[in-house]
This record gives C-alpha cells, sequence and structure tokens, in this order.
C-alpha cells in the first residue's frame, strides 16, 4: 500500500480516538446497542455512506460501492456490544454504565472499521462493493445469527466475510491467524441439584444434602476431558460459578444448588460427547444421592474456522503493511469462542487477530477482565489492514 494511503488514516487519528473514547465510556449488552448503532449510522451518513440501520434488532450495514467496474463484493464486520463487567482502569473516559464495560476491544474493532468507512467513502478506486458489518451481542447473545436470520447476506450480498479481534499480549504492529480451526465452539452449562435441605446441625441425617452431590459432580467433570476425550483432541470443561444457601444462615443445608460453567472444543464429535457426559454424570451422581438434577446445555458458538484462499488474503493483506516477518500465519488455536464462526459457514473469509501490545512492566491485562483497555495506539494500523484487504479483494487502486 502505498505511503499516502497511511499518511491519509494517520490524519484521523485523533477523531478516531475520541470516537472509541467515547464508546468505552458508553458500553452497551448485546442487542442493546441503541447508542453505539445510531453513533455508527450517523458517522457512515456523515461520510455519505448509504446505511441500513435494525439489521438483527441492533445490528448497522453501511454500503460503499466503488468506482471502477467489477460485480465482486466483501463483507468486513466489526462488533459492537460490551459486557456484564464493573471497570477498574480509572480511565477518565471509564464507563458511565455501571456493572457493564468495554472489556473484549469491540469499541476499538467499531472504531476501526468506522475508519476504515470514512477511508474508502473518500476513496472509492475499486472494482465491486464493500459491505461494512456492525455487529451486535457477539458476546453469547447471538447477534451472527440474528443478522443472518434477517437476511443480511441476501439483503447485503458478499463473496467474502472477513473479521479482526484484538490480541493483548501480541506486540503492536503483529498479526496473527492460521488456515482451519482458530477458535472453539464456545458452550455455556447448567446444573440445578434439588433435594430435601435440612437442619445441618440437628437432623442432617434426614436431609438429602445437595452439598454433597455438587462437590462430587464437581470434581466428576474434570474426568471429562481427561478420560472421554481422545488425548490428541482439544477440550475444556470449567466451572464458572456455585449458587446455593445462605451465609446468614450457616447452620441450614440448601434444598438447591446451582452451578454453571463453559465447555470449549473444536468438533462437533467432542461436542457430543461433553454432552452426554455432562448429563449422565448429573444424573447418577444425583441419583445416588437422593437427589434430582436439571441440567441445562448451550452451545453459543460453533467452530470458528479460517478458509484457505481466504487466509492468504488477508496474510497478505496484513503483510503489505507491517512485513512477512510479523505476521504469523501458523499461529496456534485457541480455546476462545467468536460468533463469526456462524458467518464463516455461510460464506468463506478469515479471521485476523492484531496485536493490542504488551505491558511494559507486569502482567498484561487480558480480555474479559476489569483492568483491559483497548490500545488506540492501533487504531490507525487497523484501519490500514480493512483497507488493504480491500485492495486484495477488489482491486483497489495502489
Amino acid at each position: 500500500m502505498t505511503e499516502q494511503m497511511r499518511a491519509t488514516i494517520d490524519t484521523y487519528h485523533a477523531d478516531l480516538t475520541a470516537i472509541r473514547r467515547d464508546i468505552h465510556a458508553h458500553p452497551e449488552m448485546g442487542l442493546e446497542e441503541v447508542r453505539t448503532a445510531a453513533l455508527v449510522a450517523a458517522k457512515l451518513r456523515e461520510w455519505g455512506i448509504e446505511v441500513t440501520e435494525g439489521v438483527g434488532k441492533t445490528g448497522v450495514v453501511g454500503t460503499v460501492r466503488g468506482r471502477l467496474p467489477g460485480q465482486h463484493s466483501v463483507g468486513l464486520r466489526a462488533d459492537m456490544d460490551a459486557l456484564a463487567i464493573p471497570e477498574a482502569t480509572g480511565l477518565p473516559y471509564a464507563s458511565t454504565n455501571q456493572g457493564v464495560m468495554h472489556a473484549c476491544g469491540h469499541d476499538g474493532h467499531t472504531t476501526m472499521l468506522l475508519g476504515a468507512a470514512r477511508y474508502l467513502a473518500e476513496h472509492r478506486d475499486f472494482a465491486g462493493t464493500v459491505q461494512l458489518i456492525f455487529q451486535p451481542a457477539e458476546e453469547g447473545r447471538g447477534g451472527a445469527v440474528a443478522m443472518m436470520n434477517d437476511g443480511l447476506f441476501e439483503r447485503f450480498p458478499c463473496d467474502a466475510v472477513y473479521g479482526m479481534h484484538t490480541m493483548p499480549g501480541l506486540p503492536v504492529g503483529h498479526f496473527a491467524l492460521r488456515r482451519g480451526p482458530l477458535l472453539a465452539a464456545s458452550g455455556r452449562w447448567e446444573v440445578v441439584f434439588k433435594g430435601t435441605g435440612g437442619h445441618g446441625g440437628a437432623t442432617p441425617h434426614l436431609s438429602t444434602d445437595v452439598t454433597i452431590v455438587t462437590a462430587q459432580y464437581i470434581q466428576a467433570i474434570q474426568t471429562i476431558v481427561s478420560r472421554s476425550v481422545a488425548p490428541l483432541e482439544t477440550a475444556v470443561v470449567s466451572v464458572g460459578s456455585i449458587h446455593g444457601g445462605s451465609n446468614q444462615s450457616s447452620n441450614v443445608m440448601p434444598a438447591e444448588i446451582e452451578i454453571t460453567g463453559t465447555m470449549r472444543c473444536f468438533n462437533g464429535k467432542v461436542q457430543a460427547i461433553i454432552d452426554t457426559k455432562m448429563e449422565s454424570l448429573a444424573q447418577a451422581l444425583a441419583a445416588a444421592n437422593g437427589c434430582t438434577a436439571e441440567v441445562k446445555l448451550r452451545w453459543g458458538t460453533t467452530t470458528l474456522v479460517n478458509h484457505d484462499e481466504n487466509t492468504d488474503v488477508a496474510t497478505a493483506a496484513a503483510a503489505a503493511l507491517v512485513g512477512a516477518g510479523q505476521v504469523d500465519d501458523k499461529t496456534s488455536p485457541i480455546t476462545g469462542g467468536e460468533d463469526f464462526a456462524f458467518m464463516l459457514e455461510k460464506r468463506p473469509g478469515a479471521f485476523i487477530f492484531i496485536g493490542n501490545g504488551v505491558a511494559e512492566a507486569g502482567r498484561t491485562p487480558g480480555l474479559h477482565t476489569p483492568l483491559f483497555n483497548f490500545n488506540d495506539e492501533i487504531l490507525p494500523l487497523g484501519v490500514a489492514y480493512w483497507v488493504s484487504l480491500v485492495h486484495k479483494e477488489l482491486n483497489m487502486a495502489a
């Protein structure tokens, strides 16, 4: 790409930083991104871009048509939602929505795509159409599926679709991706054990004790990966919460305990094994202890699989900016989940990580933590990546 393109994008930096910090200060949960979607739509219209709102409830799509002849179309996708995490960064632009924060970088993702939208609107020297997809509800509320159920790819045709995510711990100026499976299928599980409860001091022998079956179940599910999944497969089953009883009544044995957690893997056969064992262990242990069990299992995402040809395009687009030595095109798969996987089941494409930087001292705050903050330094690079990708896909003039 030309130095002129990079220089032009650099002039956006201050404006983009202000936009990113404004979004960060006003986070919204999935399918509630009313303010964020309105901001996105207003900016797109300001730059003369065709805008469609309300796609998949709060999604926004901007359409930019090139001046050169061509029928090819490409989709660029960013997510807009935040997480139910109280922010602890102490930043001047920290969340003003108590208990909700942009702890996964979606504020930066949205802003980088807005920057690309501005550049492409001002430089339409490409052949075909760019669909700018601002997706709601990536964090477990089904935003990708909601947009597709609302006719995303029928209303806004895409021959290929691409996504990008910030990665803390990856140095600034670096990218990472791989052909094939990159991110795991991600699921949530919930088990409720029910018994009679009772007086833990006077009559524990007359009660069915759900604390015992809970303890046994937590131990037992650790054998799913170690003894039911093949050694060369990857799987994770973790406990995330335990709720039961009251610390104000410590002599009372609870009648009900709820346990929740997450499960991850990279193929359907392993998903089936996990589902079967989570259910059978709960029912068997409950019965052995005179209790009952209610099990709910839900896979929120499928495995994200990068298509070979599109991975090569994405690699080339990144390498054109930072050099091939700073693009890891054989990065290891990650057991994080991403609902962009559903879009890649419908259209060819690829997903790439952009380095968010490494802390100068101490531990780099990770995604989904109260101290995470998107690095504004990388905004122009992320914009340039999107433009470079359009250059590769739509024969954009260099």
